[in-house]
Parts: C-alpha cells; sequence; structure tokens
C-alpha cells in the first residue's frame, strides 16, 4: 500500500508553507542537484531556482544569486534541504514585491502556499451546507451538526469519511461507499486509503487537486481542506447549468446559430447570463459580470427575485438606501422561496464572490424562471452529444483538467479548438514538445492563429506516431468531434505508456510497452493466485460482470477487495454494483481514473485498456518502494497518479532499478505498432 508518512522538516513553521506535494517534488530537485560528494552548495542554488517555474520567466540566475547573497546566505558554503526551502520562500517574496501584486498570475503559478487565509464566512456557510447535506447519513450523523465557531470541520474531515461522502453529495454515486473505511477509530493505512480515494475521487468530478496530498488531509490543513470542500460545493450547485440537465437553458439565446456558443460557456457564465437574461426583463439597466463588485449594492438581487417570485416582493427592498439592510432583505426574500442561505448580509456588501456565486445557483435551482418552449427544448436536446460520445467527452475532459495545465476545460469541444489547450496537454505528456514561440495565447482574434495551433498539435501527434492519417489542424478548429476524441485517446494511452515504460527504463532498456504486454501482465497476475479467469483481449464481453478486475485487483492487493461484496455479475444490477466497487477501490488504492461502471459494464475496450494499464502502473511502483534511494521524497501525498500530477514531473521513473514488466519475467519484449492505435480507433 502507499506511504503515509511524508516529507519532515524539523522547523514547523517552515514546513506548514509548502503541502506534501510540494515538499516531495522540491526533495526531489534538490536531491537531483547533489554533486558527487552528496552535497549542496549555495553556489549551486541559482542555477537550481532558475529553472524552477515560478521563477524562470522573472529572474536570470546572476540576479538571483544578488538576491540570496543580500539576504545573507552564504555563497561558498554547503546548504541544507531546509536551507534550500529558505531561499525559495525568500526569492517567492522577492518575486511578490517586484510584481507588486499578490493576486496576479506570477503567484497563481508559484508553488507555495505562503498566502493562504481562510474565510471565516466561507467557513461557516460550508458547515451549513454539510450540515444541512449530510445530516441524515448513517454514519455521520453521530457527528453532526458541526460547530463553525471551532475547528471540528477540520479535525471530521482528517479521517477522509467526511470528503468522500461530500462527493457523493456533490456527484451521487462517484464513490462505492462499501469501499470507504467507516470505523470509528481509524488506523494510518485506512486513513490514508480513504484519502486516496477522496482525492482520486474529487479528480473524477472535476476537481483541481494538483498541490493536495494525503498527508496534507491528514493534517486537516484548513486552506487546503477549505479549498477542496468549495470546490466539491461548487461543483454540486454549478450540475444542473448545462444543457443536458437543463435543456430550457436554450431560451437565453436568441437565434439558434448561438446554442454551440452558450455550449461552450462555463457554468459560471452560464449563470451570469442567466441572471442578466432576467434582469433585462426585470428593467435593470446595469449587466452583471461578476460575483462580486456587481451585487454588493444589492440591487440586481432585488430585481432578480422581483422577476423570478413578485409574490414575495417588497417594495422596501428597492427603497432602503442602506446596502446592509437591503441586502436582509434580500435573503429574507430568497428564504421565503426555500433558497438555503449560503451568505450573510455582509457577504453580499463585502462582495463575497464565492459566496454570492452559491447564492446565485442556489436561487436557479429553485427557481429558473425558464419556459418549457417544446420547440426550443427539442432543438436543444438534439444538438447535446449521444451517450457513448458524451462519457469519452467527459472522461479526456476530466483527464485534461487532471493535468496541472493553465487551462480549464469545460465543454471539452469548444474549449480545444483555438489549439491552445491541446498545446498545454501535449507539453504534459510529451515535455519539451512543444515551440512556444510558434503558439498563440488565447483570445485568439484571428482564425488562422487558431489553425496553426492545432497544425502543430497535429505536427507533434505525427511525431509520437499518433495516427493522424488525412487529419488536419483545421478540423480541430472546426470542432469535428470524432477527430478530437480519436486524437485525444491517442495522447492518453501515450502517456500511459510513457509512464509505464519509464518505470522499467533502467533495467530493460526502456523498450516500448505495448497492448499486449499489459495484457500479458494482468493474465499472469491473476493465474498466479490460482484463479481461473483470463482476459482475451480488451474487448472480452466475459469482462462485463467485473470478476476479473476484483480477482486482478485482489492479486496486486490482497486485503483491497471485501469478496463478501461481490456479486455473481448475472444481472445488470449485479454488474453495476460490481463495476462501481472496482472503480472505488482502484481509486483506493492509488489509481487515478475517469472511466463510468457503463465502461466497465459495456466493456468499452479504451477505458478497459487504461483501467488495466493503471492497475499495472500502481503494482509496478509498489514494488520499487523497497529500491527507493530516498523514501521520504515519495512517500504519499498523494498515491502517484498515471497523470503526472504530482509535481514530482514523472521523475520517480528514472530511479527505478531492477523491474521488468512481469514482476520478474523478462521475456515481454513486443515492440509498439501502428496496429494497437488503429485498433482502438476504430
Amino acid at each position: 500500500m502507499s506511504k503515509f508518512e511524508g516529507v519532515h522538516v524539523s522547523d514547523h513553521w517552515l514546513q506548514s508553507q509548502f503541502t506534501q506535494v510540494q515538499l516531495r517534488s522540491l526533495k526531489s530537485k534538490f536531491t537531483s542537484s547533489k554533486n558527487q560528494n552528496g552535497e549542496v552548495t549555495a553556489s549551486d542554488l541559482p542555477v537550481l531556482l532558475a529553472k524552477l517555474k515560478p521563477f524562470s520567466e522573472m529572474f536570470k540566475e546572476s540576479e538571483i544569486t544578488n538576491l540570496l547573497s543580500k539576504s545573507g546566505v552564504d555563497m561558498s558554503n554547503g546548504i541544507d534541504f531546509e536551507g534550500f526551502l529558505r531561499a525559495y520562500l525568500n526569492l517567492h517574496s522577492q518575486a511578490a514585491a517586484r510584481s507588486g501584486n499578490s493576486n496576479n498570475s506570477f503567484l497563481k503559478a508559484t508553488t507555495t502556499t505562503l498566502l493562504h487565509t481562510i474565510d471565516e464566512s466561507e467557513k461557516e456557510s460550508y458547515v451549513a451546507h454539510i450540515n444541512s447535506y449530510l445530516r441524515d447519513d448513517p454514519f455521520m450523523k453521530q457527528f453532526l451538526p458541526i460547530d463553525p465557531a471551532t475547528n471540528a470541520l477540520f479535525e471530521l474531515a482528517r479521517d477522509g469519511v467526511l470528503l468522500c461522502k461530500l462527493i457523493n453529495v456533490a456527484v451521487p454515486n462517484t464513490i462505492d461507499e462499501r469501499a470507504i473505511n467507516t470505523k470509528r477509530v481509524l488506523n494510518p493505512w485506512e486513513r490514508n486509503e480513504n484519502h486516496t480515494l477522496c482525492l482520486n475521487s474529487a479528480k473524477a468530478i472535476g476537481c483541481t487537486v494538483v498541490n493536495i496530498g494525503n498527508q496534507d488531509l491528514v493534517e486537516g490543513r484548513p486552506h487546503l481542506v477549505l479549498g477542496l470542500i468549495s470546490q466539491i460545493i461548487k461543483i454540486q450547485l454549478l450540475a444542473d447549468l448545462n444543457l443536458r440537465k437543463t435543456p430550457q437553458l436554450v431560451e437565453l439565446v436568441e437565434d439558434n446559430n448561438d446554442v454551440e456558443e452558450l455550449m461552450g460557456l462555463a457554468p459560471e457564465k452560464v449563470l451570469l447570463k442567466w441572471m442578466n437574461f432576467h434582469l433585462k426583463k426585470a428593467g435593470y439597466k446595469k449587466p452583471v459580470t461578476n460575483f462580486s463588485s456587481d451585487l454588493k449594492d444589492g440591487e440586481a438581487y432585488a430585481y432578480l427575485l422581483n422577476v423570478l417570485a413578485p409574490e414575495h416582493c417588497s417594495p422596501d427592498t428597492l427603497d432602503t438606501k442602506d446596502p446592509t439592510e437591503r441586502a436582509n432583505l434580500v435573503l429574507e426574500h430568497a428564504e421565503k422561496m426555500d433558497c438555503k442561505r449560503y451568505l450573510a448580509p455582509k457577504d453580499i456588501v463585502e462582495g463575497s464572490t464565492n459566496l454570492n456565486l452559491a447564492f446565485v445557483a442556489q436561487i436557479f435551482h429553485q427557481r429558473n424562471g425558464l419556459s418549457t418552449d417544446n420547440k426550443k427544448v427539442s432543438y436543444a436536446e438534439m444538438m447535446t452529444d449521444d451517450e457513448e460520445m458524451s462519457r469519452d467527452e467527459r472522461c479526456f475532459r476530466l483527464w485534461i483538467n487532471s493535468l496541472g495545465i493553465s487551462s480549464y476545460v469545460n465543454n471539452l469541444f469548444e474549449d480545444v479548438r483555438n489549439g491552445w489547450t491541446l498545446l498545454e496537454a501535449v507539453d504534459k505528456v510529451s515535455q519539451g514538445s512543444v515551440n512556444w514561440k510558434h503558439a498563440t495565447k488565447p483570445p485568439i482574434k484571428m482564425p488562422f492563429r487558431k489553425v496553426e495551433n492545432c497544425n502543430q498539435v497535429i505536427k507533434i501527434g505525427k511525431q509520437l506516431k499518433f495516427s493522424l492519417v488525412n487529419v488536419a489542424g483545421n478540423d480541430f478548429v472546426q470542432g469535428n468531434k470524432k477527430l478530437i476524441l480519436a486524437f485525444l485517446w491517442q495522447l492518453m494511452r501515450f502517456n500511459m505508456l510513457q509512464l509505464l515504460k519509464n518505470l522499467r527504463s533502467r533495467s530493460s532498456l526502456g523498450k516500448e510497452i505495448t497492448d499486449a504486454d499489459i495484457l500479458k501482465w494482468a493474465n499472469k497476475k491473476v493465474k498466479n493466485t490460482g484463479r481461473m479467469s483470463q482476459m482475451e483481449s480488451f474487448k472480452d464481453k466475459n469482462l462485463s460482470n467485473g470478476i476479473f478486475f476484483l480477482e486482478l485487483l485482489s492479486a496486486v492487493e490482497p486485503r483491497v477487495v471485501n469478496w463478501n461484496l461481490v456479486t455473481k455479475g448475472e444481472s445488470d444490477e449485479e454488474k453495476k454494483l460490481n463495476a462501481t466497487y472496482i472503480i472505488s477501490i482502484a481509486r483506493k488504492l492509488g489509481c487515478s481514473i475517469f472511466l463510468l461502471p457503463e465502461d466497465i459494464m459495456e466493456v468499452n475496450q479504451k477505458m478497459i485498456l487504461m483501467l488495466t494499464a493503471s492497475i499495472m502502473y500502481w503494482s509496478l511502483l509498489q514494488s520499487t518502494d523497497d529500491s527507493e534511494s530516498s523514501p521520504s521524497s515519495v512517500a504519499a501525498s498523494p498515491a502517484p497518479s498515471v497523470n503526472g500530477d504530482d509535481g514530482s514531473e514523472f521523475s520517480i521513473g528514472a530511479e527505478i532499478t531492477n523491474l521488468s514488466i512481469d514482476d520478474g519475467a523478462s521475456d515481454t519484449t513486443v515492440s509498439s505498432t501502428q496496429e494497437n492505435n488503429d485498433t482502438l480507433l476504430q
């Protein structure tokens, strides 16, 4: 199982400035800079720091040398890891001073958590949300209600159960609750399993968890726990703001040609568009462009609620001159509509973005005020994708968002059309492959610049030996869904095969790993346990009952499967129970996967391959734990992801020794072939 001790620093204050993921990444970089004597000197720091992403665009090596000298660092002496961390924080503060704005893009790109604060209003709101939605949960009700005036929320989050339950509230059935360890007192392994399950499941619903690790949750770090809870609740509240869930949203556009544009908007933008749609009908003159300053005076809320629920309106709301009093009347009006109170009057007046967004989303859920024009609704339903394409879109969208790139994908087919997001994803998977001098960053006004970006994506794909016959950059710009999905599948598969290749790079001379290798490994693992199940191919219909994958998971970690919970998989209901259980226990081990139970039940060839490869990657990674030269540099936060989103840039693969694809057998030497791609693209 995954380790849980983390990277420790003797100075508690210094350790508190970093997450475990960040410490692990920095420790790896520091260790790799040691000289033949096993030391790092202060004179090595400028070269090391200048290569780090937060500083590479702001400082030259000579500038870093001068800044460190001025701060009192003796450049002739050796330096330990803690000294390196202090130098890092010092340079961070210099960068912040130079930029002159703590909210700029530079600080968003840094890896430290120096500037974290806790918003007590948000904390109180999220506690109220948890108390409301989990009060009837059979296990959680013994700990509720949580007192928002204390740190009980963060203490309760330390076992991982609360966060897992909250994810299921946001997106029902994401986690099979049979896989959650729910004893009142958990041992460290069980706690670590819960957090691994939580983080991998959070990624699978769209949360960004790049800088959050298991140890951070075990320690109950307030700013990280609250940040994760905020994302989960936001996903829950915005879940219906799309045409698939609410086709009535098509009323927001005047022309059918604008429907595609609406489909490409982020949920927050759709919510603003919905709000302005009703404000315009109500006669409100000022457009609302954000959930902060534009709502501070409360007038927009008053107009919105008056048009949605005129039966509860009061002239006093607009007549009063005191913004706080108006905000209070707005909240009273909303309560009469049965809206949950996510914020206090002062939160409206102070312009709390997160709480205002939650409040507007709650109003939308209670009464969206949209018509049920059958003609328009039918057109909106026609515009949505078929189920299988929708599942693939979901999988690749979540996978891209898990990579830790700067862009966030809300609608895959719309957001990749400018080519920039694809370039970012490609560069994460094949580092250094993108020529950024020939790329154009959004917003892109000139169409040919989008084509240039996409042409470079195609060019790199061909260099990586993807199957891209008769595919041009303009196909992506035009939003060809089939070709976009085909490219992303090959990119995702390439990423996984490269990770597996890296794990045995030293022992097997970096031989290519193929689908046949993965199939052979899985069958051998199960066979070695004495079980008879075998997988003929990744489209073997016998896989639909889930038994083979349960036996494979049990083979790589015997204690992870509770066979009392496994069904025979004879009916569709039994197959779904098994499939849901498989996904959750795989995530509990540390597999970062994005498939749905239906993908197993229907034996979706692509997703079956990724599931098997993810289990293989985790298993091989565990077999190397004892041979790691620096165990603390890879300890547990979170369990290594198949996407490299732990900040370590796959560096762990370079440290593997004495590893072969069959955990001892060295006869798997099949070379990579184009047929693997072509078969799975059919």
